[in-house]
């Protein structure tokens, strides 16, 4: 009870604070170790830590009196830059551990193709990366984060206590959430009530993702965002909010999850072009194989979020903080 009422008096300034000074500290933690091109998971935290600061800064810009070079366009733009060799490293990763093992010798030969494109793609995107960490907007950002950090500078509303905003810092996001087109995909709207089109051939699924892909993307971005917000409060809420943040996290996987086998399809058929399913039949098939799969756990997350009494406990549970 204790740390609740600690919890309590804390403003929103003071949480906006010890957030944005988190995620830069860890940000900045793995710059040398990317500038380096020495380990994978360096690139993939320095990504992750990038864009929880833009959630922080982005979202607590309300009560921050920022200067430019802080912004979270700038810190896009980094994240972005970040994000095109990380997706690189997806993409590898993903051919060497999830499809080459499960195709015969001779797909795996045609593989070495693939290796050698990505290669050289690499080795341009990583030195957009070095030079992004040479240029102005990289400096002036960290300058004036560390100046800002050391003698912050707040706008009125930061004065007042953290819980009295919560609901109205989260609604907005978590209703943009679950107001997204992308939860339709896959249903119809019978005696309006939304019914979920169940046993689905896989062709099926392939012509409703060759379709509505991009509206499943954007809820996947939508879901992220909101991840990242509910993730700054997870100590002044009760259980039942880190159940429907593990929800969010999961709809973002498996939506992720879709998105890699979309990108990577692409990306193969562009270096095959229209070789690929004479090249690689066995991997075009494992491909259609892994969207089945992944179609049928979305359905489910699909399901219990079309549901009003679940969309209604949300938002229940961001408007009841706890209190002492």
């Amino acid at each position: 009870m204790e740390l609740v009422a600690q919890a309590k008096l804390k403003t929103l300034g003071d949480y906006a604070h010890e957030a944005i000074k988190r995620h830069f500290k860890k940000t900045l933690k793995w710059e040398k170790t990317v500038k380096k091109d020495e380990d994978p998971e360096a690139l993939h935290q320095m990504r992750v830590g990038m864009r929880r600061l833009r959630t922080a800064v982005s979202r607590f810009g309300l009560a921050l009196d920022l200067s430019k070079p802080v912004s979270d366009k700038n810190i896009g733009k980094i994240a972005r830059c970040l994000g095109t060799l990380r997706d690189l490293d997806v993409l590898k990763e993903s051919l060497e551990n999830t499809y080459r093992p499960n195709l015969p010798h001779k797909e795996q030969k045609s593989l070495q193709t693939a290796f050698d494109t990505l290669s050289k793609q690499r080795e341009d995107a990583l030195e957009g990366v070095q030079a992004r960490f040479k240029d102005e907007h990289y400096k002036s950002l960290k300058q004036g984060m560390n100046e800002w950090l050391e003698n912050p500078s707040y706008l009125p509303v930061a004065s007042l206590p953290i819980q009295e905003l919560l609901p109205d810092l989260l609604l907005p996001e978590v209703s943009s959430l679950l107001l997204d087109a992308g939860w339709l995909v896959g249903t119809q709207v019978e005696k309006a009530k939304v019914v979920i089109v169940k046993d689905l051939k896989a062709e099926k699924i392939e012509k409703e993702l060759a379709t509505n892909g991009k509206m499943l993307h954007t809820l996947r971005k939508q879901a992220k965002r909101v991840r990242y917000q509910m993730e700054l409060f997870t100590d002044l809420y009760a259980e039942s909010y880190s159940v429907y943040l593990a929800d969010v996290k999961n709809i973002q996987d498996i939506l992720g999850s879709i998105q890699d086998i979309v990108v990577l399809e692409e990306w193969m058929r562009d270096v095959f072009e229209s070789e690929i399913e004479t090249k690689l039949p066995t991997f075009v098939n494992l491909l259609a194989e892994n969207r089945y799969k992944l179609w049928q756990q979305w359905q489910a997350l699909q399901e219990r979020y079309l549901k009003p009494e679940t969309r209604h406990g949300f938002h229940l549970t961001i408007l009841h903080p706890l209190t002492v």
